[in-house]
């Protein structure tokens, strides 16, 4: 495992070893059968080029009427817990006592991007993002606190984990591709990403 610090954001490369990499993996296909994955809409009526699903108390939403935490996913259920080997991994990064009330799940296939943004949806910003990374590579794109300047691109491989606190925690950043058939883990393959997020 390597750390490398790039704009503030802590990159843990190799954070997950195959085996934990399967147990996440496993625990995220459970979440699914019960909150299944869905493709929202951006407020411009685009759909996203993600599916989404969430685990713990609260899942991210987005449609016309803009960005949000819902309760329920929108068949109306709520949604699972936040699975305890993924729990794990925001203590062990973190070191914090408290914990996430928000794992989002994205699934990017081979087309699918993120453009630039902020997490900037949460009651307060005092607490760090952490990102889990699954699946086929992906080119990270990492910018500013204000939108716009030079940015630095890092590969995400499959059991890193990123961590956005303190000054980076309102770092503009997203996913300018994915490098299809570069992990075997899924197999269907595409990437997974998990972000967790403490939300009130």
């Amino acid at each position: 495992m390597t750390h490398l610090r790039i704009r503030e954001v802590d990159v843990h490369k190799e954070f997950l070893d195959p085996a934990a990499q399967g147990q996440v993996v496993d625990a995220v296909r459970k979440v699914a059968e019960q909150a299944p994955f869905f493709q929202p809409d951006t407020p411009y009526g685009k759909p996203m080029s993600v599916r989404m699903t969430a685990a713990g108390r609260f899942g991210w939403f987005s449609d016309r009427c803009g960005y949000r935490y819902v309760e329920q996913h929108p068949q109306g259920m709520a949604w699972p817990a936040i699975p305890d080997p993924v729990l794990a991994i925001w203590d062990a990064v973190t070191g914090l006592e408290r914990r996430p009330e928000c794992c989002l799940i994205n699934y990017y296939g081979s087309d699918a991007k993120m453009g630039m943004h902020q997490d900037r949806d949460e009651a307060s910003f005092d607490w760090p993002v952490v990102s889990v990374s699954l699946g086929d590579d992906a080119l990270f794109r990492i910018g500013n606190t204000t939108r716009g300047g030079k940015t630095e691109s890092v590969w995400l491989q499959s059991g890193d984990v990123v961590v956005m606190g303190g000054a980076a925690r309102l770092i503009y950043h997203g996913v300018d591709r994915v490098r299809d058939g570069s992990s075997t883990l899924l197999p269907k393959g595409g990437r997974i990403n998990l972000t967790l997020r403490v939300v009130e």
